[in-house]
């Protein structure tokens, strides 16, 4: 192989390690996370109704995509809405209600997996028994729609 071709061959070489080690935040930021839940940070999921409660994870609502635990009080309904980009949730505790137009309620309670994909109308509750917490990944910035309801015809 002559020494022309083995630098050709060296540069994707070296764009493809420092590529690996980039997403892998090099060598030295390999640790484990730990955060009982005592630790988390809660916050108010800035652009909801009133109750739902957010620990992020990884990455901002308020910017782009994110991961976070988040929690609903015991009682929370959300009516029919939708948002702009796809949720993928893992229930931990409680009973989430999912709703959907001319559907029957599903209750899911811990251990279960729910996607709501970008746009879709649905609704949203948790059990009065016991808040809910899961765990929910967003493919971007957290936003809600609340879908229009038929107004009745005024009366003449």
């Amino acid at each position: 192989m002559s020494r022309a071709s083995r630098k050709l061959l060296a540069l994707p070489v070296l764009f493809l390690a420092a590529g690996v080690l980039t997403a892998e935040g090099g060598a030295a930021a390999k640790k484990f996370t730990v955060w009982p839940v005592g630790d988390l940070k809660w916050q108010a999921l800035a652009g909801a109704p009133p109750g739902p409660m957010l620990a992020v994870i990884s990455g901002d609502p308020t910017k782009g995509a994110y991961t976070a635990i988040e929690k609903f009080p015991a009682g929370f309904s959300a009516p029919m809405h939708t948002h702009p980009v796809t949720h993928k949730a893992v229930i931990i505790s409680g009973t989430w209600i999912h709703g959907e137009p001319g559907k029957p309620d599903v209750r899911l309670g811990p251990g279960s997996y729910l996607v709501q994909p970008a746009g879709m109308k649905h609704t949203t509750a948790c059990d009065a028994g016991s808040e809910c917490m899961f765990f929910i990944e967003s493919s971007g910035r957290f936003g809600i729609t609340m879908a229009e309801e038929k107004k009745a015809a005024a009366k003449k």
